[in-house]
């Protein structure tokens, strides 16, 4: 019988294979573990019981409120290198509540940071910083979500001093239990896409949840109606007068969803690593064969190759030179690995790997999700490649 391994003993237990870490400042470091040691306590001993009941546990937004992650980098002023990781961290212990708080902060509160007018910041944020006003954004449509730049359905109508918005959004996380939601619209009078705050309570609004998901389950996505929804014109985002000052949002929450590709390789090492070195098979541990070795360590290596493109990206970020196709190449980078690590770690845990019990089925299906949202690896490459190119072959 094989001398039982303590894994949390071992080197490289953190997966943090190159000290990434390192490069954060002590108090940064200190965070970080302070969100670990939250996540590691409230949010992964329930993920796959709420994954299983396709359940959001409301519980936790308090306890996320006092845990106080919400804009880390405008409001607390850390760096983004440590936003991401502690992003990634949050996708580690559950893509589904990661992807909430995604929603929430990068989404929602980045949207109305980047483009609310200083009035309309000092009488939304509070209450959004605080989670005492959950937010979703709604910018996709169900005929429209890679093109929605130039395709936008749902209409804006100017009438006096209000707006009046009919159309329809999908897969809006939150959005069955949000305060408000942000909807972009795409004003009748100049054809530009314009952005609005709603409260959820308004007249002629309707979110219903999508069901049979296979992917991030724990997530409330849904299908939203607007009917004749009248919003008064001080609810309108100032800065919110045009796709391109949406796309100031993106490019950041982008980045976001690749920190998200990390978190899950980290997530899928874990849980792929522990089995190997747990799991007997011929009289001895799963990790003592030369192909799992091979697996595990090509999770590794993907999941650091990720880590630092993400690293370098949020130094650029930093510093405010970041550009789009960087932020675009990061995505289709990274969620590409993503899907190579989750379909690895899947395969070490055979039959075991296609239940939840084990939590890397969890692990594989959230990230088909991660690989499609934030625009899809097809687009984002397409992206990079008009930067590298100088030519489009985006019809």
């Amino acid at each position: 019988m094989s001398k039982a391994i303590d894994l949390n003993n071992l080197p490289y237990a953190d997966g943090d294979f190159y000290s990434f870490e390192h490069l954060l400042s002590d108090a940064e470091r200190a965070r970080l573990q302070e969100v670990r040691d939250f996540l590691t306590k409230e949010v992964r001993p329930i993920a796959v019981d709420c994954w299983n009941r396709a359940d959001f546990p409301m519980e936790i937004i308090p306890k996320l409120a006092e845990l106080d992650v919400v804009s880390p980098v405008r409001r607390q002023g850390y760096s983004n290198v440590f936003a991401g990781m502690v992003h990634a961290e949050f996708t580690r212990a559950d893509a589904s509540i990661a992807t909430f708080v995604g929603v929430h902060d990068g989404l929602f509160t980045g949207s109305v940071e980047e483009l609310a007018s200083e009035e309309q910041k000092a009488a939304w944020l509070p209450d959004i910083y605080s989670l005492k006003k959950i937010g979703a954004f709604g910018l996709t449509e169900p005929l429209g979500g890679s093109d929605v730049a130039g395709g936008t359905r749902t209409t804006a109508q100017r009438d006096g001093d209000n707006w009046i918005l009919n159309g329809a959004k999908r897969w809006i996380g939150n959005a069955t239990f949000s305060d408000w939601v942000l909807i972009f619209a795409r004003d009748v009078a100049d054809n530009q896409v314009k952005g609005f705050l709603l409260d959820t309570k308004t007249e002629g609004y309707a979110a219903t949840k999508i069901e049979n998901k296979i992917s991030l389950r724990t997530v409330q996505n849904a299908d939203i109606t607007l009917t004749n929804v009248v919003v008064p014109d001080e609810f309108k985002l100032a800065g919110a007068n045009s796709f391109r000052d949406t796309n100031k949002v993106l490019k950041v929450t982008r980045l976001g969803v690749a920190w998200q590709a990390v978190g899950q390789q980290l997530a899928a090492f874990d849980v792929a690593r522990r089995y190997a070195v747990e799991r007997q098979q011929f009289g001895r541990p799963l990790a003592s064969f030369q192909l799992v070795q091979d697996q595990l360590v090509q999770i590794l290596g993907n999941a650091v190759s990720s880590m630092g493109m993400m690293v370098r990206l949020a130094q650029l970020e930093d510093e405010g030179v970041a550009k789009d196709e960087q932020s675009t190449l990061a995505k289709a980078f990274t969620t590409a690995r993503m899907r190579e690590s989750v379909a690895l770690g899947r395969s070490i845990l055979g039959g075991n790997g296609i239940v939840t019990d084990y939590e890397m089925a969890k692990i594989f299906a959230d990230a088909e999700a991660i690989y499609s949202y934030e625009g899809t690896h097809e687009v984002n490459t397409l992206v990079t490649g008009r930067a590298i190119t100088g030519i489009s072959a985006i019809v």
